[in-house]
């Protein structure tokens, strides 16, 4: 029996080497995606067994994808895949509900044993993963009650920490200074009560902030 993926990556040769990785196997690409909207369009359209889908994409990121995905088709499991070895994102991928998250260097082997034991209905996440972000997610959840009273800029910031940017990277997108990016993010984590900008992303996403 096929497994029938749908594959959502912006760049084409990432596309095109996860085709061949799966040639000759029993798992089907029945869709490919190159920006997050286009993932949750054809999700929605051909629904896979599985969803392949790249966090840092164009025209809403992967995880907001995977927020979509998962909010309209439960059902469907998601497996995140990325470059980028960083703690919020697996943090908010764990919150948000993915199924596992496979980093781009990963072996043939390893991309297809996750792909087949996600749509066998369980999930890959490492026993690393989880105990990176179980403290992350408890103290998410400890604090996620509590109202807040975050500036209009303080918001703008917390939305540019959970899609994992840095200080630097916030302040360029935000057309501010650096030092005033590090003055707004340590407000932010006193008034929600985290000590790390990972934990204060995922309060992010479960406050519905994000």
């Amino acid at each position: 029996m096929s497994i029938r993926i749908l594959v959502a990556d912006d760049h084409e040769v990432v596309r095109f080497g996860v085709r061949s990785l799966v040639a000759g196997t029993e798992i089907e690409i029945i869709a490919e995606a190159s920006t997050g909207e286009e993932a949750v369009e054809k999700t929605l359209e051909h629904q896979p067994d599985v969803v392949v889908l790249d966090v840092r994409m164009v025209n809403c990121d992967g995880l907001t994808a995977l927020e979509k995905i998962r909010r309209q088709l439960p059902d469907i499991s998601v497996l995140m895949f990325s470059g980028y070895e960083n703690p919020t994102y697996v943090a908010r991928a764990v919150a948000l509900g993915a199924s596992g998250y496979l980093l781009k260097t990963s072996s043939r082997d390893q991309l297809l044993d996750a792909i087949r034991k996600i749509a066998s209905g369980e999930n890959v996440w490492s026993r690393a993963d989880l105990r990176r972000v179980t403290g992350t997610l408890a103290a998410s959840r400890l604090a996620e009650s509590t109202e807040v009273p975050l500036t209009k800029r303080e918001n703008e910031v917390l939305h540019q920490m959970t899609l994992g940017l840095t200080n630097k990277e916030i302040a360029l997108a935000l057309h501010i200074s650096y030092e005033t990016v590090k003055e707004h993010v340590q407000h932010i984590l006193r008034k929600i009560g985290v000590s790390d900008r990972t934990q204060a992303a995922v309060w992010a996403v479960r406050s519905g902030l994000a």
